[in-house]
């Protein structure tokens, strides 16, 4: 006799309203004439128990597959007795591909295999990139994972390790990439997959990169170590195309939507239309440019900014990224390997001197942002940080001793 399906008048009250809701979802994989409906059926009489007690029924464990210390979440039940089909819930995170780009061959043979082993729920995708399969037994996991390796795709991160990466879809689609960031991802990431699958780090730290300021996929205060494309000579103009826009919006519309907006006060618009540009004032917030696509680009000096020590939120609050390498060209090999040998140091130097449960920012506010960098190798550069005297994000320790001397080695080699 089939399972039957679970009243759930708490649960209902949330598809209530114009959003949809992820109850729909779970009470359609429960209605499907499948093998994981009485799961399903399970999870939901569950999760309307938990509604109506106010408190979570799930508890940790450990679950994993041959060769690997991550990648699985475990979830068990408390309640196993009275909703014994979802007894065991937990989530495999699978890595996905680089600017998560999929064809429709690739996603119904991703959706075949969960079906065959899981509970059929997918999300695309966690925080941190993951596809995450939410929802198998521990007797599937192993099968299902075999499945999946086999088709080419791995096991991301969890735990206390490198994190799955994420990069947004940058040079394969969109015109305001500023280098190849799909690339510099996958460069980045296998060289580290031994601390993403067998845990070792005092606590989790992960990647992001970002074509450009725009920061598609949040790494600016959403990971430990965020790589942002920029540029460092003058935007592109094509007057015609500004005079387009200005007959488009009108002069009023054009300086209120466009000048007005811009943070340093860059912008001017001249009497015959055309826009002039203080590019040293310009921060490349990407604003002039999302708004006048056609008539403004990045520069042709293309390039990479690396902030490190963001996250939301943080046992000392929020933390934007802290600027550790202002501008770094990323285009021939050794470019890439000097990015991958960063990423080495920042990584070998959170697992000797963090403390447990602390994130990169964390560890860098507890020992200073000029330790840090010596720790890593990097010199200090005035260029970090706009306003030393007034960023909250650095502290001042030694800071104009090592300014003079920047500002001395620069003048040698200016000499020479």
């Amino acid at each position: 006799m089939a399972k039957e399906m679970p009243k759930t008048p708490l649960l209902d009250q949330l598809e209530d309203g114009p959003w949809p809701s992820f109850v729909t979802g779970l009470k359609r994989l429960a209605n499907d004439d499948t093998s994981y409906a009485p799961m399903m059926k399970s999870l939901l009489g569950q999760l309307e128990h938990s509604y109506d007690t106010r408190k979570g029924y799930w508890k940790g464990g450990t679950v994993g597959v041959r060769g690997y210390g991550g990648g699985i979440i475990p979830r068990f039940s408390e309640v196993a007795g009275a909703y014994p089909e979802s007894s065991e819930f937990h989530t495999m995170r699978v890595m996905p591909p680089a600017g998560m780009h999929y064809d429709t061959k690739t996603l119904r043979k991703l959706c075949d295999i969960w079906a065959k082993y899981g509970s059929g729920l997918i999300a695309f995708h966690g925080q941190s990139g993951d596809i995450m399969f939410q929802g198998i037994s521990t007797e599937n996991i192993q099968p299902c994972f075999d499945e999946l390796n086999e088709y080419g795709f791995d096991l991301g991160g969890a735990g206390a390790a490198i994190r799955t990466s994420m990069s947004c879809v940058g040079a394969a689609r969109c015109e305001q990439s500023n280098y190849d960031e799909a690339r510099a991802l996958r460069s980045v990431i296998n060289n580290l997959l031994d601390d993403m699958h067998r845990p070792s780090l005092p606590y989790k730290m992960k990647f992001k990169f970002s074509g450009c300021a725009n920061d598609c996929v949040n790494a600016s205060h959403r990971s430990d170590f965020a790589v942002l494309g920029t540029w460092r000579d003058d935007i592109k103009v094509n007057q015609e195309e500004i005079k387009n826009k200005v007959a488009e919006l009108g002069r009023k519309g054009f300086n209120d939507q466009v000048v007005n907006l811009c943070p340093t006060r860059a912008l001017s618009l001249n009497d015959d239309d055309t826009l002039e540009i203080d590019n040293k004032s310009c921060v490349r917030c990407m604003h002039c440019i999302n708004v006048c696509t056609k008539a403004l680009s990045p520069g042709d000096d293309k390039g990479i900014t690396i902030l490190i020590g963001g996250k939301r939120t943080l046992k000392i609050g929020d933390l934007m990224g802290s600027c550790i390498v202002p501008f770094m060209k990323l285009e021939s090999d050794e470019d890439f390997d000097a990015l991958v040998e960063l990423t080495e140091s920042c990584v070998e130097f959170f697992a000797e001197n963090a403390l447990e449960h602390e994130r990169t920012g964390e560890m860098i506010d507890r020992i200073g942002l000029v330790n840090y960098l010596e720790g890593v190798g990097i010199e200090v550069d005035p260029n970090m940080v706009a306003h030393p005297r007034t960023s909250s994000y650095a502290r001042m320790d030694d800071w104009d001793e090592q300014a003079e001397k920047w500002n001395k080695r620069k003048g040698n080699a200016a000499a020479e």
